[in-house]
């Protein structure tokens, strides 16, 4: 089963991705905040690869895609998804399954409503809260850690405990890079852009919403209110 990348231009910035061979329904992979498309190389290189046209982008300032060109317009859940839509009508995507781990997730709810290909959505460690403080305490667990996700510059020490958080103790140390990598910029700005009065009710757009959405957690995640 092939596996190919290439480079997509778009308004907000160049876009890295890999796709595979298959034929059948697309499924497009979003990682999390300070992570990369690195992360689904399993789900590229599996069974599903060779039936779906499966698809991982490395979003703005992540991976090896390109930093924002403009990061206040970009850096937000709009403007990423705007930045993933543009993606997809690249490709000639007419029909897709969107699967968004943690910022991925968000960003798929907002496809979910902007863009007319998206055919059904999968969510891992993405609450669906609504704007403002309130909002988000109600869908993540308060703690320290939790401020990491809208630090703008990492220490060495911020990026281990990150790895760790995000990926256990056997985490593959791949995974350092790419936080490191990650453009601080982001998580400032979507972290603002998430509490701020015009930000969209994302509890209300999954409760609403007119196509399948799945949620699915692990049971030991450190961010989560799972009761939420």
């Amino acid at each position: 089963m092939a596996i190919s990348n290439k480079t997509i231009e778009t308004r907000h910035a160049a876009i890295r991705l890999s796709e595979t061979s298959g034929k059948g329904l697309a499924i497009l992979l979003l990682h999390g905040s300070g992570s990369s498309r690195a992360v689904f190389a399993k789900q590229l290189s599996g069974c599903l690869g060779d039936v779906h046209r499966m698809v991982a982008i490395d979003l703005p300032g992540h991976g090896q895609s390109s930093n924002a060109y403009d990061p206040a317009k970009t850096y937000t859940i709009r403007g990423l998804a705007d930045t993933v839509g543009e993606v997809i009508d690249s490709l000639g995507l007419a029909r897709v399954l969107v699967y968004g781990w943690s910022l991925g997730g968000h960003v798929g709810i907002e496809l979910m409503k902007s863009h007319p290909a998206v055919a059904g959505i999968m969510l891992t460690g993405t609450p669906p809260v609504s704007p403002g403080l309130l909002g988000l305490l109600r869908g993540f667990n308060p703690s320290w850690d939790l401020l990491l996700a809208s630090k703008r510059n990492y220490t060495s020490r911020d990026a281990q405990r990150f790895l760790k958080l995000c990926f256990g103790d056997d985490a593959d140390p791949g995974f350092l890079a790419s936080i490191l990598r990650a453009d601080g910029r982001l998580r400032v700005n979507v972290s603002k852009s998430m509490m701020g009065s015009d930000a969209p009710d994302q509890r209300l757009d999954v409760e609403n919403a007119t196509i399948p959405v799945a949620i699915v957690n692990g049971g030991e995640d450190p961010f989560l209110r799972l009761k939420y």
